[in-house]
């Protein structure tokens, strides 16, 4: 559940206030206005909470192995950004102090998925700039009764760059989809998915000589894994077509390049891809999940308890599926969470402070246990 998800479920909420605010007393207007806010009262566990990003589309921020910077992918047509291009931003470290960033994908194609390597001094990210300049186009829903599906650029793959934005590598090389990579807390492994076998499936990639192992065999979308803190585990998102009717139809998805990702629950398993189970049966869409250093916890973005699809909000769990507590309470949209190495710190992307309009900005505050 990548860039495009949020930015519908981001059109729809803004749809249904924009309907809302016609029909309702100034009054109650203003009330909701009000609660548009950097922080709600329910948010425990975030303390000194400080947006970074004003205006466009930010997302899918992560940092640095030392927590000193963030990279993240960033959408402004305003500023000649039609599609996601990788950014790079030193982490404020006093309250007057501004967050600066500047891009280092090549402004070609798309991007996404940006990571740090251990090192500090070379990022990775999946770009489409080698099957051309421009933003690959976005799919013709209403061919598909305009159910929202999200597009498996094969363009796609993966590259390590410096943080000058200069390309030192291509990772990978396989017709379609690569895309999706993070590190390993050592730096010697990427997890990622990729299509090259035929279906979307996880992949754990060797830094040091770039063999390439399979770890998902069920068929489905697995994506968007994420190492644990000591390495011996990954975490990831997963479809499971189970009937005749869903298997067609996310077979003849994925040959179009497309996948619905509204129905996806968590897995863990080992980092090798052994004994892997689902830690939940939510129902809808449960994503971006991350571990939480220093705790037994996982954290995760689900729309579950909204029968409409929105809102999206972050929730805590254990990793046996115990345990659920809500985190956020944005009335919009919340993702993508990470971590600093020492867990005292976490960013992550939300439409909330936008004023009730379309943006989407990342915001970081420290960790309240």
């Amino acid at each position: 559940m990548k860039k495009g998800m949020f930015s519908l479920v981001i059109l729809s909420t803004c749809i249904f206030l924009t309907s809302f605010f016609r029909h309702e007393p100034s009054w109650l207007q203003n009330s909701l206005v009000k609660r548009d806010t950097i922080l709600y009262p329910e948010e425990k566990h975030f303390k000194n909470i400080r947006q970074l990003t004003f205006g466009g589309d930010n997302a899918e921020a992560y940092f640095s192995y030392d927590g000193k910077y963030l990279i993240f992918q960033r959408t402004n047509p305003k500023e000649g950004l039609p599609c996601d291009q990788m950014f790079i931003g030193k982490v404020p470290t006093s309250a007057d102090e501004k967050f600066e960033y500047h891009m280092v994908s090549s402004g070609k194609g798309r991007t996404t998925c940006g990571f740090f390597t251990k090192d500090g001094k070379h990022i990775i990210y999946a770009s489409t700039h080698l099957s051309g300049d421009s933003c690959p186009p976005l799919p013709d829903r209403s061919k598909y009764g305009n159910k929202y599906i999200w597009p498996i650029y094969p363009g796609y793959d993966i590259f390590m760059a410096d943080l000058n934005g200069k390309i030192i590598k291509q990772l990978t090389n396989t017709p379609g989809y690569d895309a999706e990579g993070t590190l390993s807390p050592d730096g010697t492994k990427m997890v990622f998915t990729s299509v090259r076998d035929g279906d979307l499936d996880l992949y754990v990639m060797d830094m040091r000589n770039f063999r390439v192992q399979r770890l998902t065999h069920e068929l489905g979308y697995d994506g968007g894994a994420w190492f644990s803190p000591d390495g011996k585990k990954i975490l990831w998102r997963a479809s499971r077509p189970k009937t005749a009717s869903e298997i067609q139809e996310y077979k003849s998805l994925l040959k179009e390049n497309l996948v619905a990702p509204t129905q996806m629950e968590l897995w863990i398993a080992n980092a090798d891809g052994s004994d892997a189970r689902q830690i939940t049966q939510f129902g809808q869409a449960n994503w971006a999940p991350n571990f939480v250093p220093g705790s037994d916890k996982i954290i995760f973005c689900s729309n579950f308890e909204y029968k409409r699809g929105f809102p999206f909000n972050m929730y805590l769990l254990n990793p046996d599926g115990t345990g659920l507590e809500k985190v956020s309470r944005n009335k919009g949209f919340d993702a993508f969470p990470m971590f600093t190495s020492d867990g005292k710190r976490i960013a992550f992307s939300s439409n909330r402070n936008n004023g009730g309009g379309h943006d989407t900005n990342l915001f970081i505050a420290d960790w309240v246990e």
